[in-house]
């Protein structure tokens, strides 16, 4: 072979080249670079979904021998996503964080009917109940791919929810005519996510499907956690500094109540427990006539500002849990205004 044909032979054309240099802008373009799987979604369906992500993603269907080349070239990390370039696939750009992505994306999907000779994604079940169809060969069409039907006051029924394929069958052609009769669509189409790389991560789809609401939880309790922690440690933060001054107060009149010391912020903390004193003490007499009326009912509680008083007075022991307790609205605002951020984090 010449070397002239050579050249020939290793010249790349003008149109892949071109659509080698779009395909890097548009990464370049985008903090999350992904790829997604498109087998067996029709092209008008594809469509629609690439206009749903209009103004939140870009989906860009190529031959896979280009796509590779341009995440090759980019060289920033994205060659990690050559090994999930197989098969129908198309990558998938956004400015959105990964979780979010992936949210939206699962939340794009919609049913649709199977086609025979495709794989069940799950059990198909033709449920019970009354199809509507009147009595015809339809009957044996249904008994013949495993349905429980029989015709009943003019129309096919069916007696039993059915197990017609099981997860990993192939739909046979019958089974498909059949489901589309019903209008059973038992498989979901949309972009299924097989990896997206972001921040210099490759994240995979497992990783990203997690519980919005359960991990939002979980830093909530973690930073209630932390807070007690610190308060009990006396570790003075922004955020911990005023539950230390109401601790500490709460103690010097704890102090001052066992020390009986009449000072002015100790005194209203003392007649409390007097109060309780004296109405502990009256509890204990039979003959009510021989009390004051205000005494009288032994068992009759002191007034609701005295008795919310009577917390001030407990025993030091106490003390660490009445700090944190006292708080517990403070930290809620402030578990709401950290929930808030992680809104930011997953989309």
């Amino acid at each position: 072979m010449s070397a002239e044909s050579v050249r020939r032979t290793e010249q790349i054309p003008a149109w892949k080249e071109a659509e080698v240099e779009e395909i890097i802008d548009l990464l370049n373009a985008h903090e999350s670079v992904g790829v997604v799987d498109i087998t067996g979604i029709p092209s008008r369906q594809l469509q629609n979904m690439r206009a749903g992500l209009h103004g939140t993603a870009v989906v860009r269907v190529s031959r896979n021998t280009l796509l590779i080349h341009a995440l090759e070239q980019v060289d920033d990390g994205l060659e990690q996503l050559v090994d999930e370039v197989d098969g129908q696939v198309g990558l998938i750009a956004t400015n959105e964080n990964p979780f979010g992505l992936y949210r939206e994306l699962e939340a794009s999907k919609t049913p649709a009917p199977i086609n025979a000779g495709e794989t069940a994604p799950n059990d198909i079940v033709i449920p019970a109940g009354d199809t509507g169809i009147d009595p015809g060969p339809f009957v044996g069409d249904l008994q013949q791919v495993g349905a429980q039907a029989r015709i009943d006051e003019g129309s096919i029924k069916v007696t039993a929810d059915s197990v017609v394929a099981e997860t990993g069958d192939t739909v046979t052609d019958d089974l498909a005519a059949v489901l589309a009769e019903l209008e059973i669509e038992p498989k979901e189409v949309g972009l299924d996510l097989r990896a997206v790389y972001a921040d210099g991560i490759l994240f995979e789809p497992d990783e990203l499907a997690i519980d919005i609401d359960e991990y939002r939880d979980d830093v909530a309790r973690a930073s209630t956690a932390a807070t007690n922690l610190a308060v009990s440690a006396a570790v003075p933060t922004d955020r911990t500094t005023p539950l230390l001054l109401r601790k500490a107060a709460d103690q010097a009149i704890g102090l001052g109540v066992a020390a009986t010391i009449t000072e002015p912020g100790v005194v209203p903390a003392l007649v409390r427990r007097a109060d309780a004193h004296v109405r502990a003490i009256a509890s204990q007499i039979a003959d009510e006539e021989a009390l004051p009326e205000e005494l009288r009912g032994g068992a009759s509680p002191a007034p609701a500002d005295d008795q919310e008083g009577d917390d001030d007075a407990v025993d030091d022991d106490d003390d660490d849990t009445t700090a944190t307790e006292e708080s517990d609205d403070d930290e809620e605002d402030d578990e709401d205004a950290g929930a808030a951020g992680l809104g930011n984090m997953f989309g």
